[in-house]
């Protein structure tokens, strides 16, 4: 498969077709790095300029089987997808309200990872800045703590979008993480580092020794850092696509 320059994908939108690719890669990924649920959890992707109509997996399917073709076009004005059958309640109802009323959030991914799931459950969720990885999310993940079963209504949809607020991050307590941002390839690798991040962080914990945290000002200049390195997040998806090309194609029929 012929790729394009990172300098040339960089600042342009991605079209229909290759979104699909692009968004069928990441769930191929996130089934080989373990971050998948059973066939739960959703990833979306705004195709229209306003955001509300968008890509998505067709309900209770595999992460690992997805291809391009699978996707579901969703107009957040329209629950006939919901109402046929084709998509999940609850990514109705998350990502539904989020590309409806966020339309500057192009992709949103809703896992339920098992390292950042178990930081969620915490009293005190916060990723504290002990490294690289966890100063990348130093008061920049907003919270919510009132966990109250499947989010399954717009309402609840509602709710979970005014708490994201200007963030693009939100670790959901007691249940996962959402990350948002303007295209695949840098919410794929926030979500990535997001895992390796709570990872890292459960691993200090378990050793109940005391953690050495950083300082506000290394965590903030550690975090801004890795907002000045885009094209950091772009490469690293475009070569897991590689890896995919070499190994399993499938993802792009």
């Amino acid at each position: 498969m012929i790729r394009a320059p990172l300098s040339l994908i960089f600042p342009e939108p991605m079209n229909e077709a290759q979104l699909r690719i692009d968004l069928a890669a990441a769930f191929r990924c996130f089934a080989r790095l373990g971050m998948h649920e059973a066939v739960a959890n959703h990833l979306s992707a705004a195709v229209s300029p306003d955001g509300r109509q968008f890509l998505m997996n067709p309900k209770w399917k595999h992460f690992s089987r997805i291809c391009a073709s699978d996707l579901v076009l969703v107009d957040a004005d329209d629950s006939s997808s919901l109402r046929n059958g084709e998509i999940d309640p609850t990514a109705w109802a998350i990502h539904g309200q989020l590309h409806r009323r966020l339309p500057h959030v192009r992709v949103a991914m809703h896992l339920h990872p098992v390292y950042a799931t178990a930081i969620s459950t915490l009293k005190d969720p916060t990723i504290q800045p002990i490294e690289q990885n966890t100063a990348r999310y130093f008061n920049r993940v907003a919270l919510d703590a009132a966990f109250g079963g499947m989010a399954d209504t717009e309402a609840e949809g509602e709710r979970l979008v005014r708490l994201l607020g200007d963030h693009s991050r939100l670790m959901m307590c007691n249940h996962g993480v959402m990350v948002t941002a303007p295209t695949i390839g840098e919410a794929f690798d926030d979500m990535y580092t997001l895992e390796r991040a709570c990872q890292i962080l459960a691993t200090a914990y378990a050793t109940n020794r005391p953690l050495h945290i950083l300082t506000d000002e290394v965590a903030e200049k550690t975090a801004r850092d890795w907002e000045g390195i885009r094209d950091f997040s772009l490469a690293h998806f475009e070569e897991m696509k590689r890896i995919l090309d070499r190994e399993d194609p499938s993802y792009a029929a």
